[in-house]
């Protein structure tokens, strides 16, 4: 009876994991939850926070300065990001007017389009070239809470093989949720 008195109150302890944290966490990444922005993804353990202007968000790799993860947001009225066009117009204005210099050359490879709990996200890939480094990213981006919201990750091309599944955890891991 003295056992059990003193296992049963442990048993209690050790099993307090919530099951939402639990199911979110992938071993080898950190979560990043913004209460006040409505938003959280993953991000590979390891990359350090930095602040950049104009960025909500920034964690990047050390060793590695090609290899990051930010997060940005404007204001919108629009309710969908559907209203901005189709995932191939979205990402090509994105990629040419935002997401890369004017200087370098670009190439969309692929994008498209999801829903998570109703919600929808267009997520694509694409390839920036300086004169020189390549650079070969994944983006998401949706609407809500009144903000057109970016996740852009992404790594050097000679280290793209190496990175490229935990890159495409940290853009699948990305959702927004009311505020």
């Amino acid at each position: 009876m003295i056992a059990v008195g003193i296992i049963a109150p442990l048993v209690s302890i050790v099993d307090r994991t919530p099951i939402a944290f639990a199911a979110e966490t992938k071993k080898g990444f950190l979560p990043v939850t913004d209460k006040k922005d409505g938003y959280t993804f993953l991000y590979p353990f390891g990359w350090q926070e930095v602040v950049i202007e104009g960025q909500d968000k920034v964690f990047k790799d050390v060793i590695e300065p090609l290899e990051s993860v930010s997060v940005n947001m404007i204001p919108t009225s629009k309710q969908d990001i559907r209203d901005f066009g189709s995932p191939q117009e979205v990402a090509e204005t994105l990629i040419k007017k935002v997401l890369a210099p004017p200087t370098q050359k670009t190439k969309l490879i692929q994008a498209g389009e999801h829903d998570v709990d109703g919600k929808t996200y267009y997520t694509f890939e694409f390839v920036t070239q300086a004169p020189n480094y390549t650079r070969h990213a994944l983006t998401a981006v949706s609407i809500g809470n009144g903000k057109f919201y970016t996740l852009t990750t992404g790594a050097n091309e000679r280290r793209w093989d190496k990175m490229k599944e935990r890159l495409l955890t940290v853009v699948d891991s990305f959702k927004i949720f009311n505020v």
